[in-house]
Order: structure tokens, then C-alpha cells, then sequence
């Protein structure tokens, strides 16, 4: 039985983060931060989750998970929270109990130097192809596969008749292009195939099918900075640039 930290332990200890692991397979499934005692929390949490029902069925076999303290003194919950995010990244959400991948790891989690590059220097680029711009900012995450960047990109979305005006999709993450894709017909959502799932099938609401546009356009936009033409704190994902009214 684990025992509690002491008050001068804690006070030694500062903000935390932990892992915890199968004592038999040294396989690690849960990845948290933490002051105090909040590390032994989840031994008696009662709560429905992947996590919990894979402590119960540790303790089942008579045993209990292995709990390690990753790194400690740490001075502030908002280093932790990060730590606690590259952690996961690195591991990787899929091997783990955990249900999302870590505190703005879209931002501060693994990603590919020159989009790391791309994200601080901001280099601004005039877009002159008639396009729709789509922030994929709940969605989006560094490590995406190359599909689930499509499929995130093309659909669903409520938006109106001049989605038919469209050449071009821009992937948008944080102000940065991170894809482009010609456009070839839109479709009802959820009527096409898409590996994110069934979507709900709604007549107000669209998907795009395409392909990667050709790599002069690529290599002109990806990595640069559209965010001058995204109002701040606008709530429409969708933004049309070079779009004629009728």
C-alpha cells in the first residue's frame, strides 16, 4: 500500500508530474501532474473511465499500479501542465489511458522543426486564387497522418452556395497554412467516406472531396502566415478570400 506524502515532503516536492505503469509489464498507461497527494488520487477514483478500470483490474490480480514521479520542482502548475504534455506526446495518446493528449499541445507539444520555424517567424503571404480558408483549431494536432488532415480539412461545415466558387482549401492552424487542397465537388455531410467516422448526415451542412493541389501552390503557401485575414476571435472557422459576390 502506497503511503501519503508528509507536508515536508510536498513542500520539496513542489508541482510534479507522474506516470503510472503495469507492475508486470512495466507498461505505462496513465501520464498526470499534480502538488501534493494528487498522485494517489486515482487509486480510489470511482469514476467510469479507461484509466480507472485499468487500475481495478491491476488491483484484481492482487497487485497495485506502479507509480513513478516523472520529474518534481517543478515551480508552477503551468510548467507542469507542459511537461505533462510533451510527456504524452512523446509516449503517444493511443498507448495511453489518458483522454486527450495534454494542455495546448497543439502548440506546445511534438511538432516538426521547420513547422516549429513556421509558427514563430510568421511570415505573411497575399493569396490570389479564389479559396476558402478553414481553422482547424479544435481538430488540428502536429503528428496528424496525412488523411487525417484531409479529412479533418474537407468537412462538415455550414456553409452556403459560394462553397461552388471555391479552387482551393487552405488547412489553417494557428494563422499558419498548413495544406492545400484543389477542390473538386462538394457533397452533403457525411454522404462521402471519411475515416473520421460517421458524421452526421445534415442537409445545412457540407464536405469537399480533392486532392493535394499542385506543388507550386504548395510550396507558395505552406508554412506561411494567412492570419491577416482572419478577423480575431471571429467563431466561423470558415473564411473566403478572393470570392466574388454575385
Amino acid at each position: 500500500m502506497y503511503r501519503q506524502f508528509s507536508k515536508e515532503v510536498i513542500n520539496k516536492l513542489k508541482y510534479y508530474v507522474y506516470i503510472y505503469s503495469d507492475p508486470e509489464t512495466e507498461e505505462i498507461f496513465y501520464v498526470g501532474k499534480g502538488i501534493g497527494n494528487r498522485v494517489f488520487s486515482h487509486l480510489t477514483d470511482s469514476e467510469d473511465s479507461e484509466k480507472t478500470l485499468y487500475i481495478k483490474r491491476i488491483m484484481d490480480r492482487g497487485q497495485e499500479p506502479k507509480i513513478e514521479i516523472l520529474t518534481h520542482g517543478l515551480e508552477d502548475e503551468h510548467t507542469a501542465l507542459k511537461v505533462e504534455a510533451a510527456i504524452i506526446d512523446l509516449i503517444g495518446k493511443d498507448r495511453l489511458t489518458n483522454r486527450v493528449r495534454g494542455w495546448q499541445s497543439g502548440v506546445f507539444g511534438r511538432v516538426e522543426v521547420n513547422q516549429l520555424i513556421s509558427h514563430y517567424e510568421r511570415e505573411q503571404v497575399d493569396i490570389d486564387v479564389p479559396v476558402i480558408l478553414i481553422r482547424l483549431n479544435r481538430l488540428f494536432r502536429y503528428d496528424m497522418t496525412d488523411i487525417e488532415l484531409y479529412d479533418a480539412t474537407r468537412g462538415v461545415w455550414r456553409i452556403g452556395l459560394d462553397r461552388e466558387k471555391v479552387e482551393y482549401a487552405f488547412a489553417v492552424f494557428d494563422g499558419i497554412v498548413h495544406e492545400v487542397y484543389k477542390v473538386i465537388a462538394w457533397f452533403q455531410a457525411g454522404s462521402t467516406f471519411n475515416t473520421r467516422g460517421s458524421l452526421e448526415d445534415e442537409p445545412n451542412r457540407w464536405e469537399f472531396v480533392g486532392q493535394r493541389a499542385e506543388e507550386t501552390l504548395r510550396s507558395k503557401y505552406i508554412g506561411k502566415s494567412v492570419e491577416h485575414y482572419l478577423p480575431r476571435n471571429a467563431q466561423n472557422p470558415i473564411k473566403y478570400v478572393n470570392i466574388k459576390e454575385d
